[in-house]
């Protein structure tokens, strides 16, 4: 009588298998060994098919990720078999610009700490060097002299210290030589960094030269970033050449999501006294003014200098001068998020 009663209740439990309850402790028990790899789980006549999403796994790892899952779902009287389908599609890549109206207004400096400071927060980044005129990444980065590989005509980007995959035109040509491109190469250059074998990055921070010419036209034609950063330093000139750089972006219909106000006020080293060598303040109303966010203010400090270019960019370390930096990525991840 008894084993009559357990095979009830076992048929019971089998009878049950299309009720949301057999799924429910079906989708538990893979909680753990596939997280959020475990796109679609749906369990019918004691049949689980499952869709797993193995991106970035090699062959090994995805065998082991199908034991893993077929030995939680075993113990379970509701499934008696187990299909699984993998897909491995792409991460959708977010391109973010940085740009700016004209030069030597910090803006390759700035690429880089953003980069690292969103992927200190966690974010899978990469940092495409798209200066065609003045590489400075590779050296910002620390990686300078090395080249990348190729696989299956795609670029795999350089490795850095601080965790952030990286493009250059500085890793392809020698230090120093000067590139002398027409606009076509320049931006069949530019196209190869950023359609790069990028795994699972999926903000891609795109250090434009500066201006407003043919290069940087083509890259928001062809590649279509989300948005830009505009960087400048407080003085009217600057701002006047910002604003040209806004208005190259939003003619492609490229949102802002804000600017930077770089080298805004001097902290002398010696006595502490504060100073304003090229004014104080004009980004953020400039900001205010055109209707964008203003995303923060990276101070004129020797030693943000002195790091860069050793290739110890200050966002891969604490201290007031990484908090610069990291305050501005928080504001351009918060603006990513709500995109989605």
């Amino acid at each position: 009588m008894a084993d009559h009663n357990h095979d009830h209740a076992h048929d019971e439990g089998r009878g049950h298998d299309d009720g949301q309850l057999p799924e429910r402790q079906a989708k538990d028990a893979l909680a753990e060994v596939a997280g959020p790899r475990l796109q679609s789980l749906v369990l019918k006549d004691g049949v689980a098919t499952l869709v797993l999403e193995v991106h970035g796994l090699n062959r090994l790892e995805r065998d082991r990720l199908e034991i893993a899952v077929r030995d939680a779902l075993r113990p379970l009287a509701a499934v008696r078999e187990t299909r699984i389908a993998m897909t491995a599609e792409k991460p959708r890549r977010r391109i973010v610009a940085v740009g700016s109206g004209k030069g030597g207004v910090g803006k390759s400096t700035l690429s880089a700490n953003i980069a690292i400071a969103l992927s200190r927060q966690g974010r899978k980044v990469g940092l495409v060097d798209a200066d065609i005129y003045g590489p400075s990444q590779p050296r910002l980065m620390a990686n300078e002299g090395q080249r990348p590989e190729a696989k299956e005509s795609k670029l795999i980007p350089v490795a850095s210290p601080w965790g952030v995959p990286i493009l250059s035109i500085g890793h392809l040509v020698p230090p120093g030589q000067a590139i002398a491109w027409r606009g076509p190469m320049t931006a069949n250059a530019m196209g190869q960094l950023i359609d790069a074998e990028w795994g699972d990055a999926d903000i891609i921070i795109v250090d434009l030269p500066p201006g407003t010419g043919d290069v940087q036209l083509t890259m928001i034609q062809r590649h279509k970033p989300v948005g830009a950063v505009i960087v400048s330093t407080p003085q009217d000139l600057a701002l006047m050449d910002a604003t040209r750089a806004i208005q190259m972006f939003e003619s492609g219909d490229v949102p802002i999501i804000g600017m930077v106000e770089n080298m805004a006020g001097y902290l002398c080293p010696h006595c502490g006294e504060a100073s304003d060598p090229f004014g104080q303040g004009g980004c953020e109303a400039a900001a205010k003014a055109m209707g964008h966010a203003f995303l923060g203010r990276v101070p004129l400090d020797i030693a943000i200098r002195q790091d860069s270019d050793a290739g110890r960019p200050p966002a891969a370390f604490d201290g007031p001068q990484g908090e610069a930096f990291a305050a501005i990525a928080r504001r351009v991840a918060a603006w990513l998020d709500e995109q989605k």
